[in-house]
């Protein structure tokens, strides 16, 4: 079955007009900094990496390091992807390994990148392992003046602090004319397979992805963004504990208040799945792209939940001689590209 991909989505500040302009036009243009979960011991045998990068991918710079310490790529963790278009810092560990000045040597005599610094800790840097990202990001070539785009910037970004921002994944997930959601589909269909198993479980994962965007986008356009559901597994922001809304006139003041969040499916067998009316959503998606979560569990995909709303912190905007410059953090799984796409339509 070939898929009928559509990756366009609704704007939350539809009414508002952006400043257009581009980004990415240099890498310096793209600054991003990992957050970290904790900071490492100073003993075990994890020897933990700080690196600065730029044109590389994640995933590259994980194979370069598991072939220059002879070491297998499962042994050298990290806590998030990070782009390859931008420069960015983050953290890499690597076992077994117990000299932080070999290690340094080594790492800057093969690689184009920087090593900050290096500690010693007692477990493997897992994904997930961080508390979200920092961003410097200059939006240039602008058609109007900056006067203009800042203003713009302002009022968009006010919107946004009132009412957060649908937590939609970047397009970067999908792939060219997003090939990566059919090959993920027919693998899900038992129609593709592959043998590698990272990039199985990335193609799968693209596929829940578009599922998830597809979601959030009815949720929106439907009006139901501004408010919490009966039913709705919810998230608190302050501690990440989950729970199912029961008293929904009680909990939409929390929403309001910017306490609680909805959550979106990560479709699969395992998810927490909701009820009432909020449950007619999800099993609509479900439906609209002849899935059930039987023909997930079949194909052992377990599922879960994400945050549905985004509050995007420690939010500047500032004038610059080539542009607006944008400073910002968003918590881990969050795309820094449905952010700008608000800010530039």
């Amino acid at each position: 079955m070939i898929m009928d991909i559509n990756l366009d989505l609704p704007y939350l500040t539809q009414d508002l007009p952006g400043i257009g302009g581009k980004i990415r036009k240099t890498p310096d243009s793209f600054i991003v900094e990992e957050i970290p979960l904790y900071e490492p011991l100073g003993i075990g045998k994890h020897l933990y990496i700080n690196i600065t990068k730029e044109n590389l991918t994640t995933r590259q710079l994980q194979e370069k390091l598991a072939n220059f310490f002879n070491i297998s790529v499962k042994n050298v963790g990290f806590a998030g992807m990070k782009d390859k278009n931008a420069i960015t810092t983050q953290t890499f560990s690597i076992s077994e390994f117990d000299s932080i000045e070999k290690a340094k040597e080594l790492i800057e005599s093969n690689l184009p990148v920087k090593v900050n610094w290096l500690r010693f800790h007692k477990n493997k840097l897992k994904i997930g392992h961080l508390l979200g990202n920092k961003f410097k990001i200059l939006i240039s070539d602008l058609e109007i003046s900056n006067e203009e785009a800042l203003e713009r910037t302002k009022n968009i970004v006010k919107e946004i602090r009132k009412r957060g921002l649908p937590n939609f994944f970047g397009p970067q997930r999908f792939g060219f004319n997003g090939n990566n959601i059919q090959k993920g589909f027919d693998i899900v269909q038992g129609k593709l397979n592959i043998n590698n198993r990272w990039m199985k479980k990335f193609l799968i994962s693209s596929y829940q992805s578009y599922l998830c965007n597809k979601y959030l986008a009815y949720r929106l356009e439907k009006g139901l963004f501004n408010k919490i559901l009966k039913g709705d597994i919810a998230k608190k922001y302050d501690t990440g504990g989950l729970f199912e809304v029961e008293d929904q006139e009680k909990e939409q003041e929390r929403y309001e208040n910017h306490e609680i969040s909805f959550t979106a499916p990560i479709y699969g067998y395992k998810m927490w799945e909701t009820t009432e009316f909020a449950r007619e959503l999800e099993s609509k998606i479900l439906s609209d792209f002849d899935m059930t979560l039987e023909k997930l569990r079949l194909a052992k995909i377990k599922g879960t939940r994400r945050l549905g709303r985004l509050l995007i912190r420690e939010l500047s905007a500032e004038t610059k001689k080539d542009g607006i410059l944008l400073t910002f953090s968003l918590p881990k799984g969050a795309f820094a590209t449905t952010f700008l796409r608000e800010i530039m339509k």
